[in-house]
Order: structure tokens, then sequence, then C-alpha cells
């Protein structure tokens, strides 16, 4: 019975450390403010770097995005990088050339396990512009999207820029449970901005100062993993420059992609994603994750234990009722934001495969490799 009782003080004070912290992710969100462009128009020097591998599906509506753009054409670089394609999607890209569309063709000889992160380093190497802007070719967004980033940069003067990518056009359910759970993640690493403690950021929608990227030393030390040419970057920046990262709270600055079709697709992006946390310098936040995947572990193990002991069956309903209840307050304005709100209603019924979900991808994320652009790559 002790170890019973051990197990019911563990979940308890891991439930009410999850319901804190998604707390703090809420002061976070509140804390940043929704900017409002000026008029004035943008004079900094802006290069948009694009990697792309066999894209040739869709990069041609993400170039003619970035073409479309209201920002000033003379301060603006557009800058594809073509990383080994086997399929038209350098083609593609070489037939904008008449529009300012650059193409650079990633030629390596030896095998790289960051075949991305050598593609953008390439990229900002022949760079003209002072601000460094990355997006994925599998992207859309709208007309105002770079102009309001520059705004934002010249208002703040940060030094790096995480802005809003949601998933749109889903086509099934399962798509739709994915944009809900992506809206949490953008808002999770929305709020840790927002509380001065940056923890994750998404590469489709950065931006960051070209100086500063070689200040911190670019991608050395974590360009031997395929991921994290956003996430671990990002933690670089925040080291270098305390209080000198931003998130662009703004609509006009969402940038659109896909959700994953395929359960095999998801799970092999999910694992890339948990992959960078095994470079985490900051310790409290490898902390911090292992206590929330024990958490959501205690839930599974209370309903395995409840089905013998009916108070272990109860104790998991509460931490579900606590874990459903404060998640739906905090996606309330996430989705609010994204004006994604009806999402909402799935949350009761996603929730239990959430958590199945955390525990696989906390042991599989962080052991042996996955799949990324038809590379095995870890």
């Amino acid at each position: 019975m002790e170890v019973y009782s051990v197990v019911s003080y563990l979940s308890s004070f891991l439930t009410i450390l999850y319901v804190v912290v998604v707390i703090a992710f809420i002061r976070g969100w509140h804390k940043l403010n929704n900017f409002k462009p000026s008029v004035i128009q943008g004079r900094t020097a802006v290069t948009i770097i694009v990697a792309a591998r066999n894209e040739e599906a869709i990069i041609e509506k993400t170039i003619k995005d970035l073409i479309a753009q209201n920002y000033n054409k003379d301060l603006t670089e557009i800058i594809f990088i073509d990383d080994h394609s086997t399929d038209n999607t350098a083609e593609i890209i070489e037939r904008y050339k008449i529009n300012g569309v650059k193409l650079i063709r990633l030629n390596e000889d030896k095998a790289l396990n960051s075949y991305k992160k050598k593609a953008i380093q390439t990229a900002i190497g022949q760079s003209q512009g002072k601000l460094i802007v990355t997006t994925d070719a599998d992207c859309r967004m709208g007309v105002n999207w770079l102009s309001t980033i520059v705004n934002f940069y010249e208002e703040k003067g940060y030094k790096m820029i995480s802005s809003p990518v949601a998933y749109f056009e889903e086509k099934s359910f399962f798509e739709r449970a994915q944009s809900l759970e992506f809206l949490y993640l953008i808002g999770l690493g929305a709020s840790t901005i927002g509380n001065n403690k940056p923890s994750t950021c998404n590469g489709a929608n950065l931006a960051y100062e070209k100086e500063a990227f070689y200040e911190v030393g670019g991608f050395k030390g974590i360009d031997d993993l395929a991921s994290g040419d956003d996430e671990l970057l990002l933690h670089k920046m925040a080291a270098r420059y305390e209080q000198r990262i931003g998130f662009l709270k703004n609509t006009d600055a969402v940038v659109y992609t896909h959700a994953k079709p395929t359960l095999s697709a998801f799970i092999q992006q999910r694992k890339r994603w948990a992959s960078k946390s095994t470079r985490y310098k900051n310790k409290s936040i490898i902390v911090l994750g292992v206590c929330i995947w024990l958490f959501n572990l205690s839930i599974l193990l209370n309903i395995g234990i409840g089905l013998f002991i009916g108070f272990y069956l109860k104790l998991a309903l509460f931490q579900l009722l606590a874990k459903i209840t404060v998640e739906f307050l905090f996606l309330l304005d996430v989705t609010n934001f994204a004006k994604r709100r009806k999402l909402l209603v799935m949350l009761p019924v996603l929730n239990l495969l959430h958590i199945l979900y955390i525990v696989y991808i906390g042991i599989a994320g962080n052991s042996g490799k996955y799949n990324w652009k038809d590379r095995m790559v870890k």
C-alpha cells in the first residue's frame, strides 16, 4: 500500500505543478500585446530564406505569396535553397528569376545530418539583408506578412522575432485535431517569450538579425542534429540577448501550412521536434518537460491501477478534469487570436489520445532515427 500512497502523492503533486505551469502560460500570453503596425514604411533590408526539398506540388504558391508582399521590393531579397531535390522543385523556382527570386543549389558530396541548417547557413552567407526571415516551402502568407514583421522589428528592436504559424484547409477530423494541438504549441512558445523565458518557436515564421546570428556562432554546436534550426537557435539567442526576443502577436503575421495527412507522417514530424530536447542547454526547460511527461504518464498509470482499486480511477479522472479545464482556459485565448475557437469542442475527446501521444513521443523522440524529407536522420 505504501507504493500506492507514493503514486497518489506524486500524481497530486504533478497535477498541481501542471496546472501552475499552464496558468503561467496564460499569464505569458496576456503579457503579449496585440501589435498594431504604424503607417510608416519600413527601411530595413530583408532577406527571406526558404530551404526546399521535393516541394514541386506546393512551392509555386509559396513563391507567388512572397513575390506579392507589399514591402519595398528594393529592400527585399528572396532566396530559395534547393536541398538536393529529385523532382522539379529547382526548375519551378528558376521560372521566377525574372521576379528577383534567387536560387542556390546545395551541393554536398559528403553525407550530413543537418541539411536544412547547412542550406540556411549557406543562404545567409550570400544574403544582402540586415534582417533574415525564414519560412518553409509549403507555407502560405498574406500580402502584409513581411511589412508587419519589419514594422515590429523597427519599433521594438528585437534580435529575434517569433511569429505565429497555423494549420489551414483541414480535410479530416485527424487534421483538425492537429490544428488544435498545434495552436497549443504555438501559444506555449509565445507565452514563454511573454514571460521572458523563451523555450520554443517555429522556423516556418522566424526572423533574426544577420549580425546576431553570427555573434552567437550561427548553428555551431547544434549542426550535428537534423532539427533545431529554430528552437536551438532561439536558445542561443536568448542566452546572449536577454529580453531581446519578441513574439509578434498580429494576425497579418500568421503563416499557414498544412497538417500531416497520415498518422505515420505525424509521428515522424513529432519525433523530429522532440529530438531537439536532447540538446537543450537550459536545464530548467528539460526538468519542466520531464515533469509534464511524468504527469501524463501518471494519468495512464492511475487508470491502469484504477481498474483494480477504485480510488485511483477517481484520481485519474480528477487529473483529466484539471488538465482539460486549465488547457481550455489557455486555448480559449489562443484559438480566439487564430479565429479557430470552434476547435475547442474537440478538446475533451482528444485529451486521452493526447496523453498517449505525449508519453510515446517523449520516449520515441529521444531515441533512434526518424524519416525527414525521404532521409533517415537523427
